[in-house]
């Protein structure tokens, strides 16, 4: 149960369409379901952090993904997101739970999407099309979210003009999410453009010498724009995640 349902259950008291006991009964669902030994799912982290617990699937077996995620519907979490979730994880958990499965990203959303209820709108950027899927794995994230989201793929450095292109885009965001391997040059440009947080993604994607993103991240950890954070390598999830709480502030 996250804030607004909380709130939609006690404005239901007040207007005497709940009973206090049903309210009280609801309230009292256990924070922590234990599922066996191999998970402990948090059922109350939307009521203290306002996002539920997204359910990370690198290194779990079909089985738990899909245990975890029944749990998770079953304690009313009407969206769940799955990020780094395999193909056969995908099509084992597709049998029985609504499944919306980006291969590209595997990121994996069980549910509908929730109506963006962000400020603005979150901007996700790439440099090279190899960048896609670490974006949509930031993109589907925002959306999982709550937040409407523009993609702006293959507008890297080495063809500026692709990305002065999108001006509008850009100035008319709320945060910007800047993904790009090889030298990372492009969220300092962003920055030097936008009036917006701009969130750094260096990606994995290059030759010998990109050192598999470290001259990437170091590239953005060292950029002379102001207003530009960096999340670790291939790190859309956090991108995303951060990104959406950007576009919640008041």
């Amino acid at each position: 149960m996250n804030k607004e349902e909380i709130t939609a259950l006690l404005q239901g008291v007040k207007d005497g369409g709940v009973s206090v006991e049903e309210a009280v009964l609801r309230l009292k669902m256990q924070p922590i379901r234990e599922l066996g030994e191999y998970a402990k799912v948090d059922m109350h982290r939307g009521l203290r952090q306002g996002v539920p617990e997204v359910v990370y699937g690198a290194g779990k077996s079909p089985e738990h993904i899909l245990g975890i995620a029944r749990a998770m519907r079953e304690g009313g979490q009407q969206t769940v997101l799955v990020t780094r979730m395999s193909p056969e994880a995908a099509a084992l958990v597709e049998r029985e739970l609504p499944l919306r499965y980006d291969a590209r990203s595997k990121t994996g959303v069980i549910g509908a999407l929730p109506a963006p209820t962000g400020k603005g709108t979150v901007v996700v950027a790439t440099g090279g099309t190899s960048d896609i899927p670490v974006a949509e794995e930031a993109a589907v994230t925002a959306e999982a979210l709550g937040n409407r989201v523009v993609r702006l793929y293959d507008v890297g450095v080495s063809g500026i003009h692709r990305l002065l292109s999108h001006m509008e885009e850009i100035m008319s965001a709320r945060v910007i999410v800047a993904v790009a391997g090889m030298e990372g040059a492009l969220p300092s440009v962003v920055g030097g453009l936008a009036d917006c947080p701009v969130i750094a993604v260096p990606t994995s994607v290059g030759y010998g010498a990109s050192l598999g993103g470290i001259a990437a991240l170091l590239s953005m950890l060292n950029s002379c724009a102001s207003g530009v954070s960096v999340v670790n390598i291939d790190n859309g999830f956090g991108a995303g995640y951060m990104a959406s709480m950007i576009n919640h502030l008041e």
